[in-house]
């Protein structure tokens, strides 16, 4: 059994910032990749920020120069800072691992429960 939890979330003034945090724990053997989505009301569910393996992070365009995803291996978490936050940041935002449980499994995705960002104007 896997399980990804997030914390972090809250109220923020436009400008403010914050740090949403996603650990994994469970039956892990490898984590392939590590990222943030988040959905709006009435929008659909969008890629924030992945770390894919060793490789450079990915972001999307309307977060890039203000949001910056870490990853800690050793804890198997992810971390999402976000600064400058603009009313439009306003969302649910979801962490997503993609993992497997033994040498000979392919990935699964997992996702956590999510945590409210709200930026007020």
């Amino acid at each position: 059994q896997v399980q990804l939890v997030e914390s972090g979330g809250g109220l923020v003034q436009a400008g403010g910032s914050l740090r949403l945090s996603c650990a994994a724990s469970g039956s892990i053997f490898s984590i392939d990749a590590m990222g943030w989505y988040r959905q709006a009301p009435g929008k659909q569910r969008e890629l924030v920020a992945r770390i894919i393996g060793g490789g450079s992070p990915n972001y999307a365009d309307s977060v890039k120069g203000r949001f910056t995803i870490s990853r800690d291996n050793a804890k198997n978490t992810v971390y999402l800072h976000m600064n400058s936050l603009k009313p439009e940041d306003t969302a649910i935002y979801y962490c997503k691992a993609d993992l497997r449980y033994s040498s000979m499994s392919y990935p699964r995705a997992y996702w956590g429960q999510g945590t409210q960002v709200t930026v007020s104007s």
